[in-house]
């Protein structure tokens, strides 16, 4: 494996599976076998045992008996749900977090929101507005002193967005609709009002989780 960074063997195969997921080398559904991910990365089943269940935890991957593990697909109803349960955990967090958010972190969001703007209005490549609201998120998340809170509001939406349905994600609004979206929220932030506030977040990720519902398996299916 080339560019190795400080991270263990176990992490840096995470990190190789979600990249295959990314990039629709693995699509839900694949099974995905120990034996062949050693072979290929030239190391023991151990690493790749605890990557994972690394995996698992972030809800990319499921192990059944006697059916092995495979890249998590999700239907219509799981999708909906996962948004549903994302948007009502972060509304809360978000809105109970308040009254820490800093002028300087005001204007971080309105520098990223105006920068959706600019790449709404230049037809840029939609992929560039991914970091924009990875960044986005991680403002309002910098001011929730609860890790469990975050990562389970992670894993219920980024998981999903960010690498199961990356394609479908990518592309599931306008850039014009990306940044009002975020602009919504960025001014129900300013507004003070915490009502408004949670409201706006909640409908963010149900609107997305209704659009994203479409691309879930069919349990019917086969």
């Amino acid at each position: 494996m080339d560019g190795i960074k400080k991270l263990t063997y176990s992490e840096q195969v995470a990190e190789y599976i979600k990249q295959s997921i990314l990039e629709g080398e693995l699509s839900p559904g694949d099974q995905v076998k120990e034996v062949l991910l050693a072979e290929k990365l030239g190391i023991s089943r151990a690493p790749i045992r605890e990557a994972l269940q690394i995996l698992a935890r972030e809800g990319l991957i499921k192990s059944e008996p006697q059916k092995g593990k495979h890249v998590s697909a999700l239907t219509a109803k799981q999708i909906m749900d996962s948004y549903f349960t994302g948007g009502v955990l972060e509304a809360a967090a978000v809105t109970q977090a308040l009254p820490l958010y800093t002028d300087e972190d005001i204007s971080n969001l309105e520098q990223i929101v105006e920068q959706m703007r600019e790449v709404a209005e230049s037809g840029k490549d939609h992929e560039s507005l991914t970091k924009l609201d990875t960044t986005f998120h991680n403002i309002l998340f910098s001011r929730i002193d609860n890790e469990l809170l975050i990562e389970l509001c992670r894993r219920s939406c980024q998981g999903i967005s960010k690498f199961l349905l990356y394609k479908r994600w990518i592309n599931l609004y306008t850039p014009q609709q990306v940044y009002e979206r975020h602009l919504v929220i960025l001014e129900a932030l300013k507004s003070g009002r915490p009502s408004r506030l949670e409201k706006t977040i909640r409908k963010h990720y149900t609107d997305s989780g209704k659009r994203m519902s479409k691309y879930g398996v069919d349990v019917h299916k086969g």
